[in-house]
């Protein structure tokens, strides 16, 4: 039976936060600010928080900065991924993956089918590993924040999660978590 088994372990995860916009700053980020609480209301720590603009070369280094951080296990970015001039996330992102979680927009898409109807066609969600660390990259507003985090992320980042997690396959947790 799947789901979370609280007699398990929990391994907390290392997340950084990049928000990818034009217009926002720390006090207008409700999306960035909804997954830093989430992630650390889940028992995660807050490994950095970004924002920068809708610049390929913006949004590319500052992911390569903190997948270069050993102490990064996890990236979020939110914003840019939509089909407006500016929205260039999956154009600066998915290169430097080695390799795509395609399951990831799968099942985003289906959840935020629920909350938005076929809307969710014009969000281009995606997830991948960089090196090794997994990216995943959802739209820039709350609702699809909340959706990528409640309805997604929060049991494919808990390694009390069965069948089974990401969490294992993060190299300071291989051996130890299932």
């Amino acid at each position: 039976m799947a789901g979370i088994q609280t007699d398990l372990p929990f391994y907390p995860l290392n997340i950084a936060v990049l928000t990818v916009s034009d217009t926002r700053d720390e006090t207008t980020d409700t999306s960035g600010a909804l997954l830093v609480e989430r992630l650390q209301t889940a028992g995660h720590n807050l490994a950095g928080k970004a924002i920068v603009k809708d610049e390929v070369d913006a949004i590319r280094d500052q992911v390569r900065t903190w997948v270069e951080d050993e102490a990064v296990d996890v990236i979020l970015t939110t914003g840019g991924t939509g089909f407006s001039p500016r929205d260039v996330t999956p154009e600066a992102l998915k290169p430097l993956f080695r390799r795509e979680l395609d399951g990831f927009a799968v099942v985003f898409h289906m959840a935020s089918l629920a909350t938005v109807g076929v809307a969710t066609l014009q969000s281009r969600a995606f997830a991948g590993q960089a090196d090794d660390t997994f990216v995943f990259c959802v739209p820039g507003s709350t609702g699809a924040c909340r959706d990528a985090w409640d309805l997604v992320l929060i049991e494919e980042l808990d390694s009390r999660f069965r069948p089974c997690s990401l969490v294992g396959q993060i190299p300071r947790y291989r051996g130890i978590c299932p």
